[in-house]
This record gives structure tokens, sequence and C-alpha cells, in this order.
């Protein structure tokens, strides 16, 4: 069974930092897109970083120069640094493997649970 979980969430002020990891387990996701979507309440789940297995980055123009995303593919684990948080960041933070570095959410099959990211001004 394919889990992916993860951690580091949580309650941050305006300026701060947090990161965050996704473990992958039950199959190896050296050789897939692993990404970071959001989702704020009322609103539609979007991208915010991937990473390919050969460590290329794409980032959406909202978290660019300030979020960084990594993968330690013998630990089969993607991580999500985040600085410079503001309150507009504030969501659900989930990630998401695929076979190829898209921005749609639909294109992605496989999804963790979630985590919550709160930024207070």
């Amino acid at each position: 069974q394919v889990e992916l979980v993860e951690s580091g969430g949580g309650l941050v002020q305006a300026g701060g930092s947090l990161r965050l990891s996704c473990a992958a387990s039950g199959r190896t996701f050296s050789n897939r897109v692993l990404a970071w979507f959001r989702q704020a309440p009322g609103k539609e789940r979007e991208f915010v970083a991937g990473i390919t297995w050969v460590r290329i980055p794409t980032y959406a123009d909202s978290v660019k120069g300030r979020f960084a995303i990594a993968r330690d593919n013998a630990k089969n684990t993607v991580y999500l640094q985040m600085n410079s948080l503001k309150p507009e960041d504030t969501a659900i933070y989930y990630c998401a493997a695929a076979s190829r570095l898209v921005t749609t959410p639909g294109s992605y099959d496989y999804w963790g649970q979630g985590t919550q990211v709160t930024v207070s001004s």
C-alpha cells in the first residue's frame, strides 16, 4: 500500500519559517515527480512547488524566492522549506507524486493527508 505522510505544519508568525516533510512508503518514488500543493478554505487546491527525480525544481510565482523544495531519494522523502511566511500562505499543504511535473492536481496519482500551516499577522 502506497502512503505519503506529511509533517512539520503548525502555527507561525508572519515572517517566520517552517519546514515540511513528506515521507513515502510502499514503493520507491525515486523516478517520480514529487510536489507540494496547498488549499486554503474556500479556494481550489493550487500548485506550490515540484521537483523531478533529478532534482530540478519548479515553483509557483507566489512562493518564488521564499520557498525551497528538496528531495532525498534514498529516504523517499521530499521537503519544503518555507521562509518569509505571509498570512496568505495559510492553508493545508499536501504532498503528491506524479509521472511528470505539471501543476494540475488531477495529474497526480498519490496524495498525502495534508498538514495545516497557519501564519498569523
